[in-house]
């Protein structure tokens, strides 16, 4: 089941997209006005409605990030088998996940445009997988891990890559650059994803292929991270996981491969979807 936030005919929603339409799950669950308090009610089962004809064309809805309030979004850097040497700096694989955090302002839906800032031409974009946390845990085992998974979605987790030097132990300020990045189209189920196997992940920009990869690959695969970061915080409905971004940035190329105006990214997972944005200049 694929399940979006949008906006039709001035007002705020979400539903069951299909492929002739959207099934409106605002009009028909008032006491839950949007995605995150269905998903924390555990209301969003794969056969709700299901014999009930779609309300809303898809041409008619403007994207939305399928949960528009999350509490956490957390990051994950470093996670496939071949980066830690993109980084040619020596080190070994590392032992713990590499970390940051991401406000919901630093992101925009599937089809609205990514923005280079003003400050920098060095906009980069990161194709990944992100889990969203459908129930809440904390010190929660890699055996049950997957249990509070509620879906998969997808993120091009832009970053102003001079930004990201600024200070001496983070990388916070070029990874939260309002609207440089972007989460979509729409959430899977992990029915409706199929997770018992691995997912092929490929960013293209203007159509060329730059990043291609299996996260049967990740160094700290979906289970590890859940309970690596359950350990020190609760994981709470609609929190987001961005797991990681394959080799093949713009920056790991001599020269460097900056996002520029015009350029349209995308990020696609066969069994989830393709997130899609154009990058304009700030205004």
């Amino acid at each position: 089941m694929r399940l979006a936030s949008y906006r039709t005919a001035g007002r705020d929603s979400y539903g069951i997209v299909r492929d002739d339409g959207i099934l409106d799950l605002g009009a028909r669950m008032p006491g839950m006005p949007d995605m995150l308090d269905a998903i924390a009610a555990g209301a969003l089962t794969d056969d709700l409605f299901r014999d009930e004809p779609s309300d809303v064309s898809l041409a008619a809805v403007t994207w939305r990030l399928p949960v528009t309030r999350p509490e956490k979004i957390w990051c994950i850097g470093v996670n496939y088998a071949d980066r830690n040497a993109e980084y040619k700096d020596g080190t070994s694989a590392p032992k713990y996940p590499s970390l940051f955090c991401r406000t919901p302002s630093s992101f925009v839906a599937h089809g609205a445009p990514l923005e280079r800032p003003k400050v920098s031409t060095q906009l980069d974009y990161e194709g990944e997988i992100v889990l969203v946390i459908g129930r809440a845990g904390r010190h929660i085992p890699r055996e049950t891990a997957m249990d509070h998974v509620f879906g998969y979605t997808l993120c091009n987790e832009g970053s102003v890559r001079d930004w990201l030097h600024h200070g001496k132990f983070n990388v916070t300020q070029g990874k939260n650059f309002d609207r440089s990045g972007a989460i979509g189209p729409w959430i899977v189920t992990r029915s409706g994803a199929g997770d018992d196997r691995p997912f092929e992940l490929t960013t293209r920009v203007n159509g060329e292929v730059r990043q291609h990869e299996t996260t049967d690959r990740l160094m700290f695969p979906f289970d590890y991270l859940i309970a690596y970061l359950s350990t020190f915080a609760t994981l709470k409905p609609g929190d987001l996981i961005v797991t990681g971004t394959p080799t093949g940035a713009g920056a790991r190329f001599d020269p460097p491969r900056w996002l520029k105006p015009g350029d349209v990214v995308e990020v696609e997972v066969p069994r989830i979807g393709c997130l899609t944005n154009t990058v304009v200049d700030e205004a």
